[in-house]
């Protein structure tokens, strides 16, 4: 059964993966990669790795895509994409990335009521991820930190002479 579930969620990521890859707009895009990281936490949570399963989610499916909206906000292109927005509204758009949600979930209820999922391996509290990272890894998390910084000032000033040429006209 946990290989039947496991291939299953391995198939929604690549898939999820291929088609955020694939899209030109930026925002469904993002609605895939999501989808891929929730894929990758059910994956941590078969695997018995239930911490690092509610970290994939939390930090990768939560924080990090956040920011990735606003840097989409802050590119504001006008009313070519108000009227683009309003386009997404429609139901069409969001089959996909819906149907590959509920696979996940049913596959999450699967496991929960066959009562969790197989330990195969090591069992890692937050004491020992927190120390490792601010330990050996610090220079790598710090490092991370220091990019996603450089990107969001980066399309911040992508998007700055767009704002600019906009009050000119």
């Amino acid at each position: 059964m946990e290989l039947v579930l496991f291939s299953i969620s391995s198939a929604v990521a690549v898939f999820a993966t291929v088609m955020m890859i694939t899209r030109v707009n930026a925002v469904h895009g993002l609605l895939y990669l999501i989808l891929s990281l929730l894929a990758v936490g059910v994956l941590f949570f078969l695997l018995g790795a239930h911490f690092a399963a509610v970290l994939e989610v939390i930090i990768y499916a939560g924080a990090i895509m956040v920011m990735f909206v606003f840097v989409i906000m802050m590119l504001n292109q006008g009313e070519k994409t108000t009227d683009q927005e309003r386009a997404w509204l429609t139901p069409g758009i969001w089959i996909g990335p819906s149907v590959l949600a509920l696979i996940l979930f049913a596959e999450v209820l699967v496991v929960i009521a066959g009562g969790g999922s197989a330990e195969t391996g090591q069992l890692v509290d937050s004491k020992q991820v927190g120390i490792a990272l601010y330990g050996p890894y610090l220079l790598a998390v710090e490092l991370a930190s220091m990019l996603l910084l450089a990107g969001l000032v980066g399309a911040y000033h992508l998007g700055k002479p767009m704002m600019a040429k906009r009050r000119e006209a």
